[in-house]
């Protein structure tokens, strides 16, 4: 089979388009026929082993591949066909149209991949195309996660940092369906954009820093690697939360401290990317009340300028390989 593959750390050139041998399913496993895949950061990351959290590094390099990657096949977000099933499956059927989550397993970057039925999966909705469904699962459940841990209530106002990228813009989405006012912070090119899917303000990082301004929120939830800590935990209102997507050491030990010395809360727990939270981003896609935003579709023959456009972060939404172009 086809796949876009890599055999050594390095930049986009370091991928490239090669014959591989089709997996086969197990006995729990289905054999789905890839249709389109998400290109993400953690993608990137892994092509050039380089992570914003510094501190895991050696045990991930050793996970990972100590000299080269020990998985030639990126890609953890996409939908296909299911092909065939082991015998002990019973979820799914051949000709089952699914997306959802490869977890560690990796491999959407592939023409096929064999997945244990327990995994989070889901059948994809008849209203969206297979390259909108390839574009959920990363942003998806980790926006709903950190959206249903925020706890927001109607008539509440949250700003979000990094409003633009996979997670920013389905927490974006979400945060309007649970009645909140919803500041987006991004680049201003991505403006029109994001009050094109709900956002109330939009804020250019370019022109200001939110957290200079005179505006406070009860939450804030921070996609930014490099943000200010106290700068985001200042912008809070009284019994404000502060969610952190990419939290750094110093973060994670900061947030045991702030809630003892104030009446603010900080959270940076990891989605779980559970399958109940699939299925309820299925019914809100169904239902029409969320949407992917797809920034461009790319042959799996330009897997290395799908990355460059991830990296570059001009993307306006979500870029999605499609291995049927």
């Amino acid at each position: 089979m086809k796949a876009a593959i890599y055999h050594r750390y390095g930049g986009p050139e370091v991928l490239s388009l090669g014959d591989v041998n089709q997996p086969e399913p197990g006995d729990d496993e289905l054999l789905i026929e890839t249709h389109a895949a998400e290109v993400t950061k953690a993608d990137c990351e892994m092509r050039r082993f380089s992570f914003p959290v510094k501190w895991f590094w050696l045990p991930l390099r050793f996970a990972i591949g100590l000299l080269r990657p020990r998985r030639a096949i990126l890609g953890g977000y996409f939908s296909g066909v299911v092909v065939t099933v082991g015998k002990n499956v019973s979820r799914f059927r051949p000709g089952d149209a699914i997306f959802g989550t490869t977890k560690l397993r990796f491999g959407a970057h592939g023409e096929f991949l064999c997945l244990p039925q327990h995994y989070t999966l889901e059948n994809k909705p008849d209203n969206i195309s297979f390259e909108e469904a390839a574009a959920v699962p990363l942003g998806g459940l980790n926006a709903i996660h950190f959206m249903r841990k925020a706890g927001l209530q109607p008539g509440e106002s949250i700003l979000i940092n990094g409003a633009g990228g996979s997670i920013g813009t389905f927490a974006l989405q979400i945060a309007k369906l649970m009645g909140a006012e919803v500041t987006a912070v991004d680049h201003g090119d991505k403006a029109d954009m994001l009050r094109g899917i709900g956002a109330d303000h939009v804020i250019d990082y370019m022109r200001e820093d939110f957290t200079r301004l005179d505006r406070t929120y009860d939450v804030i939830f921070d996609m930014v690697a490099t943000s200010s800590y106290s700068g985001c935990v200042g912008r809070l209102k009284p019994g404000g939360r502060y969610l952190i997507g990419n939290p750094r050491v110093a973060d994670m030990l900061r947030s045991l401290v702030t809630p003892l010395m104030s009446d603010k809360q900080v959270y940076f727990e990891f989605a779980g990317e559970g399958q109940a939270e699939l299925h309820d981003l299925a019914q809100m896609l169904k239902a029409g009340e969320i949407r992917p935003v797809v920034d461009r579709v790319y042959p799996l023959e330009q897997i290395a300028d799908a990355h460059r456009r991830v990296e570059t972060e001009a993307r306006l939404g979500i870029v999605v390989v499609s291995l049927k172009a």
